[in-house]
């Protein structure tokens, strides 16, 4: 069995709208073995046991690409350690280690950088994808259909600490309530900023980290489907966050705190508690290598 660890990220950071994200070390693992005949699942929810299984899409797409046709299929979820529509990159590693597992069985026809591409066609944007692949904070353009990227060396003295709502928003419905059009002010406002964060976090200059964040995009459209949205984050500025965004489509508000902050966790949790949310919370870091073939595993 061919076994792909693919890591939770956190995309559209502040301002950085489809084209900035991380990925953190909380993981999703999948089995993937090529059988005899016919396609079968294990550990994966009985909705999800069909053909429209995003991990078998994925892998249909890579084989199409590569001009191969497995006999057969046996895809596993190993772990499931990202939780599902919370605007952690769930839906991403399943496209990304669909992918990485197909190539694998095909002999690694595909070079990374392909591999990204078709996780960018499916995807639609690359915040996702990319640092779920890559690894690290990276930032990500489309140009003429073409993925252009760039990793960025993150500033050690980082943690994250998403607060997780206990209920799913579809990327879809974040999608809908999102306007048309901005306006020429939004975009200024939010190209400052993207450039602020990404210097701020490369020079670790963390008391930027609050202004570098902000955004005017889609954060002030999606919150209102988020109840408790601002009295969460304004808790998490009063007890010593350094910064705070909706983590991709949310619900999922990510924190930045200092890597010696204690007791920040804690804090919100009593908050939450008082408030009756029973939302969850992690501290993570930052995972650097992405999607990994896992050693001693085929």
């Amino acid at each position: 069995m061919i076994k792909v660890r693919v890591p939770a990220t956190s995309a559209n950071m502040g301002p950085g709208f489809d084209s900035i994200g991380i990925a953190l070390n909380i993981y999703n693992v999948f089995g993937f073995k090529e059988t005899e005949d016919g396609l079968t699942f294990k550990g994966v929810p009985e909705e999800f046991c069909n053909e429209d299984n995003v991990v078998y899409e994925a892998m249909m797409k890579c084989f199409d690409r590569g001009g191969y046709s497995p006999r057969g299929l046996e895809i596993s979820t190993l772990i499931q350690d990202v939780p599902v529509s919370r605007g952690l990159g769930s839906s991403s590693t399943c496209i990304v280690g669909g992918l990485v597992g197909a190539n694998e069985i095909m002999g690694k026809r595909f070079s990374q950088d392909e591999i990204l591409e078709m996780a960018v066609e499916m995807e639609g944007h690359p915040d996702n994808v990319a640092p779920a692949l890559l690894g690290g904070l990276v930032v990500a353009i489309i140009e003429e259909g073409k993925v252009y990227y760039e990793t960025i060396n993150v500033h050690e003295n980082i943690k994250f600490v998403p607060i997780i709502p206990d209920f799913r928003l579809s990327t879809k419905e974040a999608r809908e309530v999102l306007p048309d059009k901005i306006s020429l002010k939004d975009g200024v406002y939010n190209v400052g900023r993207a450039a602020l964060l990404v210097a701020a976090m490369t020079s670790g200059k963390t008391e930027l980290l609050k202004f570098a964040c902000k955004d005017a995009f889609h954060e002030n459209y999606r919150s209102e489907l988020i109840e408790g949205f601002e009295e969460v984050k304004s808790e998490a500025y009063r007890v010593g966050a350094m910064a705070s965004y909706l983590s991709g489509a949310g619900p999922t508000i990510m924190t930045m705190i200092s890597e010696n902050q204690v007791g920040f966790s804690n804090k919100i949790k009593e908050f939450l508690q008082t408030k009756g949310l029973s939302w969850t919370l992690h501290e993570l870091s930052i995972d650097a290598v992405g999607a990994i073939v896992m050693e001693g595993e085929k």
